[in-house]
């Protein structure tokens, strides 16, 4: 479960074996928990935030969506290269 970033009470991750889903990213803070799908950015799932925190947390995507999708297409093209056999 890499983390790719922490931003303010936010941890923004993905899950190592969900390669075969389009890129997406899962945010946290507490108990609550969002997906979002990073091309195009658009909401998957959320449980426990206000729809107010949702639109920050879309905002957030927005101006990392560059820097995700590079993390996700790294940690995924590395596990499926030979070397990771």
């Amino acid at each position: 479960m890499p983390t790719i970033a922490r931003l303010g009470p936010y941890r923004v991750f993905f899950f190592s074996n969900e390669r075969l889903e389009p890129p997406h990213v899962h945010m946290q803070r507490e108990r609550s928990l969002a997906k979002y799908w990073l091309e195009p950015i658009s909401l998957a799932s959320a449980t426990g935030f206000s729809a107010r925190e949702l639109r920050r947390l879309e905002q957030l995507v927005t101006e990392n969506q560059q820097n995700w999708l590079e993390a996700w297409h790294e940690f995924f093209s590395r596990r499926n290269s030979p070397e990771s056999s």
